[in-house]
C-alpha cells in the first residue's frame, strides 16, 4: 500500500497490516526453503467496483461521473485506469522463473 485512501477506513488498516506481514514472511527463513511470496499492489483499474465507486463518489459530492472519472485518472502516472488485462499480465510476470528475488510490485 501506497498511501491511505479516505474512504476506505478499515481496508486501510487491513491492506498495510496484510502488506508488512507478507513482507516480514518473504524475509523470514522460508526463502531458503524455496518459498517465493509475490506481492502485488495495484493502482486504479477498470472494474465494475472502481465504477461503483465513481458512482457513489459522484453523488455525495453532487458532481457527474465524467468529472469524478477524469479528476482519478488525472493522478494515474498514464492518466487512465489499467485494463485488467495489463494486471494479469504482471502476474503472470511476477510468477515466471527468475523472480525469487523483488520487492512489491506497484502496479500504476
Amino acid at each position: 500500500m501506497k498511501a491511505p485512501i479516505d474512504i476506505l477506513g478499515l481496508s486501510n488498516g487491513a491492506r498495510s497490516g496484510l502488506t508488512g506481514f507478507v513482507a516480514g514472511v518473504a524475509r523470514s527463513s522460508i526463502a531458503e526453503k524455496g518459498v517465493t511470496i509475490n506481492n502485488i499492489l495495484p493502482g486504479k483499474f477498470a472494474t465494475d467496483r472502481l465504477e461503483g465507486n465513481i458512482k457513489v463518489t459522484a453523488a455525495k459530492s453532487g458532481k457527474d461521473e465524467d468529472t469524478i472519472r477524469q479528476a482519478q485518472q488525472a493522478v494515474v502516472p498514464a492518466k487512465r485506469f489499467g485494463h485488467p488485462d495489463e494486471f494479469g499480465a504482471v502476474r503472470l510476470s511476477v510468477q515466471s522463473a527468475g523472480r525469487l528475488y523483488h520487492g512489491p510490485e506497484h502496479v500504476d
